[in-house]
């Protein structure tokens, strides 16, 4: 790229870190390419380019300089280097792109990683797996539910510590789906001990093999209902039109078959923990918890999941004096991060003034 204008940022800068009116080169993914036409029937592109932390979206326009090169040779899932100017409005992150060229080698010495471009878990996801593992051996003491569980989680090992464990909103990265199941299932754990400790009199008692084995396998239908491209994590047509909850229970049952002496309550118990781990209808679950282990599972999860959400907000970085996020996120709601300076000092003033 040949001569700079004043007001270019020298050095290729991280799309998610470039800043409202920043003008410089930039790597992005082409994560989506849609061809449309205007109301006087003009052909125009909207193009949408993404790095692990943010999406913006450039139109092309049919005078636009880059038109006939978009419409040619751009390719989404290919990594690009641009010379752009970032801007937000009322519609999102944009894109003004002044130049534009795949990515080659030579870009490793300026900063191009692959890795940049997808999020993922901050845990090792070896790691994790083998935890897992390790709970359900230690937990799970009724043998052939061990056996149902260690089988599921065996032959899918490779997709569980690859996976998503959403579209967005939680967990929304590789590795997402472990991190949070792993976490579910200690949730879920710490509770049963707690409720068994103190409802002694219960009948049934409450069953830690089936807590431990409702928490690893209550979203187990993701691995087939989200995929991977290069746009992110999308639903399959198979996740779209039956969904997680019947696709988990699913791979449940055709697991049980092979399982002769599997006790038929136990997986009906299971069945139950998985569908009804949303709670309500809107959430996607056809029924409530109606079983104990049912109950302490749908609350383990969405203890994990909306933390994640409220953790995020609060891991990301506020202007100074900022007290309240926006209501940009899943919670919906503004989450409070501290008092500013200000209103601080104007606490302790009045605080230390005598009452009349």
């Amino acid at each position: 790229m040949s001569t700079q204008p004043s007001d270019i940022t020298p050095g290729p800068v991280p799309l998610h870190q470039m800043t409202p009116d920043q003008h410089g080169d930039t790597f992005a993914l082409l994560s989506d390419r849609h061809e449309a036409r205007t109301k006087d029937d003009r052909p125009y592109f909207r193009v949408t380019f993404r790095d692990a932390k943010r999406s913006a979206v450039a139109m092309l326009w049919h005078d636009h300089g880059l038109f006939a090169d978009c419409q040619d040779n751009w390719k989404v899932g290919t990594f690009y280097k641009l010379r752009c100017r970032y801007t937000e409005n009322s519609y999102g992150s944009q894109l003004d792109i002044d130049r534009l060229r795949p990515v080659d080698e030579s870009d490793r010495e300026t900063g191009f990683r692959e890795d940049n471009f997808y999020a993922t878990s901050r845990y090792d996801r070896g790691v994790m797996f083998q935890q897992l593992l390790d709970l359900v051996h230690e937990h799970i003491t009724e043998e052939p539910l061990q056996q149902l569980v260690v089988g599921l989680l065996t032959e899918h090992a490779e997709q569980i510590q690859q996976h998503s464990a959403a579209m967005r909103n939680h967990h929304a990265f590789a590795g997402g789906y472990l991190e949070h199941t792993l976490s579910v299932t200690k949730n879920a754990l710490f509770f049963a001990d707690r409720y068994a400790d103190y409802y002694t009199d219960m009948r049934p008692i409450l069953s830690k093999s089936l807590v431990v084995a409702g928490a690893v396998l209550h979203d187990i239908g993701k691995l087939e209902e989200l995929e991977f491209k290069p746009e992110g994590w999308v639903y399959t047509a198979r996740g779209r039109l039956v969904g997680h909850i019947l696709i988990g229970r699913d791979m449940v049952r055709e697991k049980a078959r092979e399982i002769t002496d599997l006790d038929p309550e136990t997986l009906l118990r299971l069945e139950h923990m998985i569908i009804s781990h949303q709670n309500l209808p809107e959430w996607g679950s056809p029924i409530a918890p109606h079983t104990p282990e049912a109950m302490l599972v749908h609350f383990a999860d969405d203890l994990d999941a909306k933390f994640h959400e409220l953790a995020v907000q609060l891991e990301a970085r506020w202007p100074d004096g900022t007290e309240f996020t926006d209501r940009k996120n899943p919670l919906r709601r503004s989450i409070f991060i501290g008092l500013s300076q200000e209103a601080s000092e104007s606490d302790a003033e009045s605080g230390s003034s005598d009452p009349e």
